[in-house]
């Protein structure tokens, strides 16, 4: 005899499923696989390598997207701190076992596959964040005992992603935080405090920067300010981006017609500068195509988190859109030479299997916060 009950239940949950959310975050990864083949289909065979991976991890990707979805995200409380640990753990195991490639030690070498802790380390602070902030009472912050306890949360995993050195992740890190505190509320005490600290932290971090800053990340610096000083140096990356934006016009030159993409002009475009690609041959109207999908993304996103039937899931769900939309304005502003070049990678587009299974798993929590807003489904 059927279980009528399960049926029913199965049914209900499925009917719950953000199928719109999940869908646009596949169709984002697909043009990033289109756009990684235009990318990488001068380097011959090295580059269809990376076409294939990618595709293996979009296919990994929608297979956690499913089965978490389906997940209660309040099993993140619980388990929350034990996620956090791990990933404290595997950050410290990059430190010792890590693999070095392009002079950042960032990836644990399982053979097979690659694993970059530092991108599954922002969804681990906005979890316990999460957890942090929804347990203490409503208001805005005003104890600067429990702003200091969650400060420390941020910064032991932001100080060894800094190490590896990967300054963009741990950039983004911070700015995740800040929104997640901003969107809970200061206190003017602590807003007044801030921004006096501020005034004198200027320069403390001119200072600071001088000493611990490495020489490429200087040269970044620098660069960010006049690429045109050192045009065949450290200035040719977003002097050949810049141009091959430009050139890409209204309606862009076509697919695998952009000449920065196809003549090698233009490095690690498969990663980094993948939203140049896209611009060259796409053009504007291309560009507002992807950016009009990220945004109807994020507010589809703020509208999960407003829905949400309890407040460690409204903090979730905030963390989550904030991941995303750092990567982006971070990824897009680096491209354009609006703000210095970090290594962030443009979310679900970039090449990059834990980014793309980071960037799948944030829908995941985000599906599973929408379908959990009835308590039929508790």
């Amino acid at each position: 005899m059927p279980n009528t009950y399960l049926d029913s239940n199965v049914i209900s949950s499925v009917r719950k499923f953000e199928w719109f959310l999940c869908l646009n975050a596949i169709t984002l990864a697909i043009i990033g696989i289109v756009s990684i083949y235009s990318a990488t289909i001068p380097m011959g065979s090295a580059g269809r390598s990376f076409v294939i991976k990618q595709t293996a991890w979009l296919s990994l990707g929608v297979v956690l997207l499913i089965l978490f979805s389906f997940v209660d995200y309040r099993i993140l409380d619980r388990w929350g701190s034990w996620v956090y640990i791990f990933i404290l753990v595997a950050l410290i195991s990059v430190s010792i076992f890590g693999r070095v490639t392009a002079g950042s030690r960032r990836w644990i070498d399982f053979g097979l596959m690659r694993f970059q802790p530092s991108e599954f380390a922002k969804l681990a602070i906005v979890i316990v964040l999460a957890k942090s902030l929804s347990n203490r009472t409503r208001g805005p912050l005003d104890d600067w005992t429990e702003i200091f306890r969650n400060l420390a949360l941020v910064l032991v995993p932001a100080v060894f992603v800094t190490t590896q050195p990967d300054l963009g992740t741990a950039i983004a890190m911070s700015l995740v935080a800040i929104t997640m505190a901003m969107f809970v509320g200061l206190s003017k005490r602590i807003w007044s405090a801030i921004a006096g600290l501020a005034v004198v932290c200027v320069p403390l971090i001119y200072i600071g920067a001088n000493y611990f800053l490495l020489d490429y990340q200087k040269r970044r610096l620098l660069t960010f300010i006049n690429p045109d000083q050192d045009p065949l140096g450290a200035g040719y990356q977003i002097i050949q981006s810049q141009i091959a934006i430009g050139s890409g016009e209204l309606f862009g030159k076509g697919f695998l017609k952009g000449t920065q993409n196809q003549l090698m002009f233009l490095p690690v475009k498969h990663t980094d500068f993948i939203f140049a690609v896209l611009s060259e041959e796409w053009g504007f109207i291309g560009c507002v195509i992807i950016l009009m999908l990220f945004m109807i993304f994020i507010l589809r996103g703020l509208a999960i988190a407003d829905r949400a039937r309890d407040d460690f899931g409204t903090l979730l769900a905030v963390g989550c859109i904030a991941i995303i939309f750092w990567h982006v304005a971070i990824n897009v502003g680096m491209v354009m030479g609006l703000v210095p070049v970090v290594g962030v990678p443009l979310s679900f587009v970039s090449y990059g299997g834990s980014s793309l299974l980071s960037s799948f798993l944030v829908t995941a929590i985000l599906s599973s916060i929408s379908s959990r807003r009835f308590s039929c489904l508790a």
